[in-house]
């Protein structure tokens, strides 16, 4: 397409919306994807059989090779279907798949490190179905007009800057290169955690950390997290099983 200043415009307003919810098991990931509009599930894990009192839920068969979710995503984009979410449930556990298709397919390899003749070959390898994956839900999103939510385990990484001293934030569970399709041209990232509070008196260090079982969500930017989102939000959104917290942020939600 040629670029010429008549086509120069404003921005597009209510998107569909691109996220990455990541927690630990039984964080309440699935519930959440399950309260987006009419959600139909990809399943790499058999999470949804943790859903309860959602009507408008589907789901295909549970994936049992990558050809399974590419099938399943061409299937969304070229049949015509009542379905206004996509749920990936879960890349972490596409990962797993795909680590092991990729072992698989090379007779020489023991592991994902030596796939490919090693230095760093399989990781690329990896990151490459990943990126495959979040390109055909970009252009399923643009063509059908269909939120899109990846969900994700939690990990714990290292972060060594330049500029400052080395600390620990939340990521997604698999290799870096592959995290950047999930983390970096998406609408939103939150993390789903339990509600904190440090209990008794004293010495700061002798503290514990307890919890009434609340669930927030962190979904802007911190050190703590790669969390982020392109709505305005800027502190942590309480999370009720049931209930969809992102509604009156997101103008393509009420509809």
């Amino acid at each position: 397409m040629a670029i010429s200043l008549d086509s120069i415009g404003k921005p597009t307003q209510g998107k569909p919306v691109i996220a990455t919810f990541v927690a630990d098991g039984g964080g309440g990931k699935t519930s959440l994807a399950a309260s987006f509009p009419s959600p139909i599930f990809i399943k790499a894990e058999d999470g949804t059989e943790s859903i309860v009192n959602f009507d408008d839920v589907q789901e295909f068969p549970l994936a049992s090779r990558s050809s399974d979710v590419l099938d399943a995503i061409r299937l969304l984009a070229t049949e015509e279907h009542d379905r206004k979410t996509l749920v990936i449930d879960s890349v972490t556990m596409l990962n797993y798949m795909f680590e092991k298709e990729l072992v698989e397919a090379d007779s020489r390899a023991e592991s994902i490190n030596t796939v490919g003749g090693g230095y760093g070959a399989g990781w690329n390898l990896l990151s490459d179905k990943h990126r495959q994956i979040r390109e055909w839900c970009g252009a399923l999103s643009e063509k059908k007009g269909m939120h899109i939510v990846f969900l994700a385990h939690a990990d714990i990484e290292s972060v060594d800057l330049p500029d400052a001293d080395p600390y620990s934030r939340f990521s997604i569970r698999m290799h870096k290169k592959s995290v950047a399709h999930y983390s970096d041209n998406v609408s939103l990232i939150g993390y789903i955690k339990q509600k904190m509070y440090l209990k008794g008196d004293g010495d700061q260090k002798k503290k514990k950390a307890v919890t009434d079982g609340s669930r927030i969500i962190t979904c802007h930017s911190v050190p703590s997290h790669i969390s982020k989102n392109r709505y305005g939000i800027t502190e942590d959104l309480p999370f009720e099983i049931g209930k969809n917290p992102f509604v009156p942020f997101i103008e393509s939600l009420k509809s």
